[in-house]
């Protein structure tokens, strides 16, 4: 069972880079509190000293990157959330047990995967990373104590029946049966002898009779696919058995019958559909062990979701009288009824993207919250008013806020059907789902001159051999394999799939004009471009794909259903936005031109009134 991410975040991620890094710390020793600095805030009355908290900001990768503006109080915000929440765990979880024998078995494999068994190379690792053995230990005893606490909570999970069948009823998808059919085979490594043995099939040659004879692959089964060992009685089997060319041929033959000769991957097959078993639904006995196993987890991972949303709740949080240099901002952005949503929620989910971290390194900091923090603020607003719906619904929903969310949109749209008119729409409309794109197997030879490239090419179309041709002038091959349109790089996808320039042809290789291209260096290069087995673009016919089409298009309509009870849910609920203002009021005001009644600058606002509660992070 995998605990939710918010916990694994909070609790584990942190600490696992501090040691990967060896440089940085986590948690910080306790150590003597005249030596830790002057308390900036408390925690159900535990005092957080500065020091540690200034250790623990080192390990968080935004502030690595020093940010200012209005990234400053939401990173501050952010990193002083997680020091909360984590410090609210380890109060709660205090009665837990940890023996010394868990806690030397966690240190044994720490040491173990750093590379760190010997005495004096220990010792370095923990010099570089401020701890003593025994604070190492309290702290590693810490993280047991948490996950115990969390292991017992999940354990005290129980899913009913009626929970565990409503989510079949949700899932149903997930658990239906796949088309499978019952088919024999011939594979064969030249299309001469391939294109023999089918012209004899078509004669009314028996098929298990020439996969005996000519078959590279079960031929002692006479072509059998899912045979059992030592029969020659085809079995059930889905699409995976066979490469995806030979798969599209073969299950669109819902008729039983014979394909034609198929070229994949260097081979040539030919198939002969038996009997064609349709999917569907499965009854929910069937599947009910499977059915009951991961809705177990995704209640459990729901339970654990709110164990730590209620322990953060609790958690009675005072800002010390002295000034702060952390800002810690947590306003309300967003009402929905008589629910608030606060920018701690927002940041949470912001922050944890890693899109954010990696625009902020770029510079891109204001352009990733002018964009992210209002998509998600409009995300956590449809979120709030879908789990309400889910409440008022009366359904045995289970799982996380987010999870709930998804699942009360299946509930609503379960009963939506789509018409054989609206399937053909759909596959005109979206006729890039259903075509296989042009492809082709490339190599490039490069060459530092012009000349050189000019010569290997000429000598090619001779009859040189390419390999020996390549290395006696210097040139450097690259085999870029089979490749699709998108997938070269510019000027080399454009000549083999845009342009329509002559190339002329060496054996089975066709052979482009010498061309020049640039190198990682931005040095010219010069290339001689090959290029065989093309293929064009095949848009496969509808009766081919119906049934894929099919429940492409009912999903697109029920997203469609679901979007627009979204917005009838909006216009009929009470919702107050404000996350616009809220980044507004704390982007760094801009300095007016001093005049001689301009009064002294405010010095910047506290994080919370003296001796006032921080509000909780999440509703």
């Amino acid at each position: 069972m995998k605990i939710s991410k918010k916990a694994i975040n909070i609790i584990f991620g942190i600490l696992a880079a501090a040691f990967a890094l060896g440089t940085i710390f986590l948690f910080t020793p306790k150590g003597n509190p005249q030596q830790e600095g002057r308390v900036i805030l408390y925690v159900n009355g535990q005092p957080i000293h500065e020091l540690e908290l200034m250790r623990k900001a080192q390990t968080n990768p935004l502030f690595t990157l020093n940010p200012t503006g209005v990234l400053r109080p939401l990173i501050d915000t952010y990193f002083l959330e997680q020091v909360i929440t984590l410090e609210a765990l380890d109060q709660d979880a205090a009665r837990i047990r940890v023996s010394s024998s868990e806690v030397k078995q966690q240190v044994d494999q720490l040491r173990q995967q750093l590379g760190v068994t010997d005495r004096d190379a220990y010792d370095r690792f923990l010099q570089s990373i401020g701890y003593t053995d025994s604070q190492l230990r309290d702290e590693i005893r810490t993280q047991i104590r948490i996950q115990k606490r969390i292991d017992e909570i999940r354990k005290k999970v129980k899913l009913s029946d009626e929970e565990a069948r409503f989510f079949y009823e949700l899932h149903k998808a997930n658990y239906a049966a796949e088309d499978r059919v019952k088919a024999r085979q011939i594979v064969l490594d030249d299309k001469a002898t391939a294109e023999k043995v089918y012209q004899q099939l078509l004669g009314g040659a028996d098929f298990a009779e020439l996969a005996r004879q000519y078959s590279k692959v079960g031929a002692d089964q006479g072509g059998a696919v899912g045979a059992e060992p030592g029969s020659s009685e085809p079995g059930p089997v889905t699409r995976l058995v066979f490469p995806t060319p030979v798969a599209d041929a073969v299950f669109s033959l819902q008729n039983g019958g014979l394909t034609q000769i198929i070229e994949a991957g260097g081979r040539y097959y030919i198939v002969k559909v038996e009997e064609f078993l349709p999917g569907g639904d499965v009854p929910y006995e069937e599947v009910a062990d499977r059915v009951k196993e991961d809705a177990l987890q995704v209640k459990q991972a729901g339970v654990v979701d709110n164990y730590i949303r209620e322990v953060r709740q609790r958690a009675v949080v005072k800002f010390s009288e002295e000034d702060s240099p952390y800002e810690y901002k947590n306003p309300v952005v967003a009402k929905v009824g008589d629910k608030e949503i606060k920018l701690a929620d927002v940041i949470q989910v912001v922050f944890a993207d890693q899109q954010v971290g990696s625009l902020i390194q770029q510079g891109l900091g204001d352009l990733a919250v002018q964009f992210f923090f209002p998509t998600v603020t409009d995300q956590l607003i449809t979120e709030e008013l879908l789990v309400e719906q889910a409440k008022k619904s009366g359904k045995p929903f289970i799982g996380t806020r987010a999870q709930i969310a998804q699942d009360v949109q299946l509930w609503k749209t379960k009963d939506v059907t789509v018409t054989p008119e609206e399937v053909r729409k759909y596959y005109e409309e979206n006729l890039e789902r259903f075509t296989v794109p042009a492809s082709a197997t490339v190599k490039t030879v490069s060459f530092t001159d012009k000349e050189t490239a000019e010569k290997f090419r000429e000598k090619l179309l001779a009859g040189d051999p390419l390999e020996e041709l390549a290395k006696g002038l210097g040139g450097r091959i690259d085999d870029l394999g089979t490749v699709n349109p998108g997938k070269l790089p510019p000027v080399v996808d454009q000549l083999v799939f845009k342009s329509e320039a002559p190339f002329a042809r060496a054996g089975d290789w066709e052979v482009s004009e010498v061309i020049e291209v640039p190198d990682q260096n931005g040095n010219k290069t010069y290339q001689v471009v090959l290029v065989k087995d093309r293929k064009d673009a095949v848009t496969k016919d509808f009766e081919e794909v119906k049934a894929e089409a099919e429940k492409l298009a009912l999903a697109d309509k029920r997203a469609k259903v679901a979007a627009d009870w979204i917005e009838q849910l909006k216009k009929e609920t009470s919702i107050e936005n404000k996350i616009v203002e809220v980044l507004e009021s704390l982007a760094p005001k801009k300095e007016e031109p001093a005049t001689e009644q301009a009064q002294p600058a405010n010095e910047g606002a506290q994080p919370a009134e003296s001796g006032q509660e921080a509000p909780a992070g999440s509703q």
